[in-house]
């Protein structure tokens, strides 16, 4: 009997002298010694591995329970051309037994080193040195620290679940590059917008802009030069028409320094993120192809972004495919009792963005069962069949459908195509008959002056100068309507305070007025009982005083009503006196 024993230096084949003792409860006895070892085993051949990688090549096949290359050329000169293929290999896996006996046409038995037999597996392990002979054991201890080392870096840099992490940074970090660059360039455009406000008209491209601003420098060297390069030849003569005519004002030597410098910002981060999108459309297509196939690039990896991971998003249903990063609106939803979303980041695929707007639900649905497939396909498919040419397979045949499904739900919605051929009614076409009249080529077309091809660059530029100059008026009138409001505010409440002050001060005087009368009337009627001589003059007096001080009070009155009756805007009203008889 032959036993296999893979080791940090190679595999090793041994011959079993007693077969046995392997069903004998005392099988560890036979290792407690060197020697007893060697007697029990005996080594017939060693396979080294000639490098690093090959060792861990051929390790990872015996983990997953394949037969290796190594493994392979080791057992066909050892045992199959040696004629001892009739005796039988013991090894420690089933399924790399499975895969032995299968190709070489071996008898292979295994024994796990879970069950009883891992005595004989435990005992090589600790005689290894004994049963090698020359072996150092701190050669065997550095050799296998080394292997286990590179076998651990192997499996994290080729493991599908680490790879889509890449995945979730690129997509994260292209967002922001995005973001960088709308807040660089919009910095670019205003601040060389003083110098030549007409070329945020023109160039619409930030990157364009960038470029042109960093070619050109001050205006006055557009004339001389060449944007060949950047602008086609109808923007570029527009630019150099709108640069002589330009209303910007001067700025300084360092200040177009400091503005170069912001350009070649924009031009290197917009460079960066061509080659990141590149880099994500080649992950996304090794990664999960029949995803990309359906939702493209961007979208799947924000779905596998959102989610985590493409396993997580693999055990996600199609409803929550569809619904993926509006949660925040499905949860309001909910709490309002209104209708839930139809669709989230899916929103953005190519199938949902042409469809018609009463179709864009039902779109996304069936987008979002079709992802989910080809998700799980993506997910839990081997490497090795990613690799293949027909991996997008599946997705490709999807999308197919859903184009079709698409293209007939548009018909029924018109009212036309597929209704009409159910029916049976058939589309009446004109037939199509040769008519004699001829037309003759009109050769003036062909003269083209040159005075309007010249033209029009300038016309272009001087549109350009004219919207500028109208931005500015309209800002100008803005400002000055601000502070004609702020003006006319300050000056409306002033009056209505002094308005109420007048009116508060009147009143409080004819308040006073009135207690001072009550208190002379008092004091006048303790002199009236001491003296009763003088009753009918003090009376009279009484009177008049009374008399006068009603006056007062009714004159006071109608001053405060006529006050308040401006404040508020309406015009007082006169009395008119009634004519005596």
């Amino acid at each position: 009997m032959l036993v296999l024993y893979e080791t940090p230096m190679g595999y090793c084949l041994f011959k079993l002298t007693d077969a046995a003792k392997l069903e004998s409860a005392d099988l560890y006895k036979e290792f407690e010694t060197p020697e007893r070892a060697n007697k029990l085993l005996k080594l017939k051949a060693l396979h080294r591995f000639t490098s690093t990688a090959t060792a861990v090549e051929d390790l990872t096949a015996v983990q997953e329970g394949k037969l290796g290359k190594g493994l392979k050329k080791f057992l066909t000169e050892e045992v199959v051309e040696k004629g001892k293929g009739k005796e039988s290999l013991v090894v420690v896996d089933s399924h790399l037994a499975h895969s032995i006996s299968k190709k070489l046409s071996i008898k292979v038995s295994a024994l796990s080193p879970l069950d009883d037999h891992g005595e004989l597996w435990r005992g090589i392990r600790s005689q290894i040195a004994a049963l090698l002979d020359g072996l150092d054991p701190k050669d065997l201890a550095t050799m296998s620290l080394g292997l286990s080392h590179s076998l651990s870096r192997f499996k994290l840099k080729f493991s599908p679940n680490k790879v889509d992490t890449m995945i979730v940074q690129a997509i994260a970090l292209l967002d922001d590059l995005d973001k960088e660059i709308n807040i660089y360039a919009m910095r670019v455009k205003e601040w060389y917008g003083w110098h030549f406000p007409e070329l945020a008209k023109i160039v619409n491209d930030n990157a364009a802009y960038a470029k042109v601003v960093s070619a050109m420098g001050f205006r006055t060297n557009a004339a001389t030069t060449s944007f060949e390069k950047i602008l086609p030849e109808d923007l570029e003569a527009v630019v150099k028409a709108a640069a002589e005519i330009s209303m910007g004002t001067e700025i300084s030597e360092s200040d177009i320094q400091h503005i170069h410098a912001l350009c070649n910002q924009i031009i290197a981060i917009s460079a960066y993120r061509a080659q990141l999108a590149e880099y994500l459309r080649n992950r996304m297509n090794a990664i999960a192809p029949n995803l990309t196939a359906i939702v493209g690039d961007l979208v799947g990896a924000r779905l596998i972004a959102h989610a985590g991971s493409l396993l997580n998003l693999a055990k996600f249903p199609a409803s929550t495919v569809q619904i993926l990063g509006a949660e925040k609106a499905l949860f309001r939803a909910l709490k309002t009792k209104h209708d839930t979303p139809k669709y989230g980041i899916i929103y953005h695929a190519s199938l949902v963005g042409q469809a018609p707007p009463k179709l864009k639900g039902k779109m996304a649905r069936m987008v979002a069962t079709k992802t989910a497939l080809s998700i799980r396909v993506d997910a839990l498919t081997d490497a090795d069949g990613k690799s293949e040419e027909q991996a997008p397979l599946v997705g490709l045949e999807n999308r197919s459908k859903l184009e079709s499904r698409l293209r007939a739900l548009e018909h029924q919605l018109d009212g036309s195509g597929v209704r009409q051929f159910a029916d049976g009614s058939i589309k009446n076409q004109r037939r199509f008959s040769m008519k004699g009249d001829t037309q003759t080529y009109n050769t003036a077309t062909d003269a083209v002056g040159l005075v309007p091809s010249q033209r029009e660059p300038l016309e272009v530029a001087m549109k350009a100068v004219l919207d500028v100059k109208e931005e500015k008026q309209k800002a100008k009138e803005e400002k000055k309507a601000k502070r004609k409001t702020e003006k006319e505010e300050p000056s409306a409440e002033a009056v209505a305070t002094v308005d109420g002050m007048d009116v508060d001060e009147e009143l409080k005087e004819s308040k006073k007025e009135k207690k001072r009368k009550r208190r002379e009337s008092e004091v006048n009627g303790q002199a009236d009982a001491d003296q009763p001589n003088g009753e009918v003059a003090e009376t009279e007096e009484e009177r008049k005083a009374r008399k006068k001080a009603r006056k007062a009070e009714k004159k006071a009155a109608e001053a405060a009503a006529t006050v308040s009756a401006a404040a508020d805007g309406e015009a007082p009203k006169k009395k008119k006196k009634k004519s005596e008889t």
